[in-house]
């Protein structure tokens, strides 16, 4: 019996230990969590109140990705820049709310606001980690909108990391209008770009754009450059899927370093209590200056796809 023990002993001192999962959920603090694939960073959802000593008071926010990280571990995205202090990361806002009366202004933070409530699902498998997170908008101390907020990301592959996102509202006791700003589309999924060195490169698919666009509509966008901390160029681009409402819908894009999905637009919106709309996007982010092609290979991938897949909340978490 002791012989067979020893011999059992020493077969598991032998055995190589099991592999660590790629994907790893931990606390970046009391107010972030991080998300890691092996030793590389992947991003951080924000869902405490992340305020700045460089920025407003009233500006302070919650429920929003940042730092998003590049391939490379180089950070993406900006937080409070100067020239826009209300610009968060990868968030989702709305300049124009109307939940009876008077309007309120999620973009600038006046008259409403997102709140962290549970967490729906953490889980960091071998294939796949899934974020599920529930946040309330709040008109004071009463509660409006339902807000749920799924992330899925996938491997990184040899050029790309995929992102996928689903956002869904639902109006508690009253309809929902949302409309973008006037004159620009702005309000909705935005994108906002660490600073970088040089310009940065806007590629739409009708091919690179000098000129910001204003109320296009569009199904994807991509914004490259030269970014801190990454030895070569790298960026991200939204992709919106096919099944998105009012497919394609309007975008803002700027030099400066901004890709807002500018839905419902300029034209007001109204989603009735009890009656949920959900919308899906794909953020590929990826090394180089990816040629107008290819970006239309990766996005056909993800349309074909993503067309009839099932929300994240009912897919398998370790697929």
């Amino acid at each position: 019996m002791k012989l067979k023990l020893l011999l059992a002993l020493e077969l598991a001192a032998a055995a190589p230990a099991a592999a660590e999962p790629p994907f790893r959920f931990a606390d970046v603090n009391d107010q972030s969590l991080g998300l890691w694939e092996g030793e590389q960073p992947v991003l951080v959802y924000n869902h405490g109140v992340i305020s700045s000593t460089n920025a407003p008071a009233a500006l302070a926010r919650s429920t929003y990705v940042h730092p998003l990280y590049g391939l490379d571990g180089e950070v993406l995205t900006d937080d409070f820049p100067k020239d826009h202090y209300h610009h968060r990361g990868l968030f989702w806002a709305w300049p124009h709310i109307r939940i009876g009366e008077p309007e309120t202004d999620l973009w600038l933070i006046k008259g409403i606001r997102q709140q962290f409530e549970r967490w729906l699902r953490r889980d960091a498998g071998k294939s796949v980690a899934v974020l599920g997170v529930q946040n309330g908008w709040y008109v004071g101390g009463r509660k409006v909108v339902e807000e749920q907020v799924w992330l899925r990301v996938l491997p990184t592959t040899a050029d790309g990391r995929a992102i996928d996102i689903e956002l869904t509202l639902k109006p508690l006791k009253e309809p929902l209008t949302l409309r973008g700003a006037e004159g620009k589309s702005y309000g909705g999924l935005t994108l906002r770009f660490a600073p970088r060195a040089g310009e940065a490169v806007i590629t739409a698919p009708d091919g690179s754009t000098k000129d910001d666009l204003l109320v296009a509509r569009l199904s994807w966008a991509d914004l490259s450059a030269h970014f801190a901390g990454a030895s070569v160029a790298s960026g991200a681009a939204i992709f919106v899927a096919p099944t998105h409402p009012d497919f394609p819908p309007e975008w803002m894009t700027r030099h400066y370093g901004v890709l807002c999905v500018g839905w419902p637009g300029v034209e007001p919106k109204t989603i009735q209590p009890g009656k949920p709309i959900r919308c899906r996007y794909r953020v590929w982010i990826h090394r180089g200056l990816p040629e107008v092609a290819r970006l239309k290979q990766v996005y056909a991938d993800y349309a074909r796809a993503s067309s009839n897949a099932p929300p994240i909340s009912v897919r398998s978490s370790r697929s």
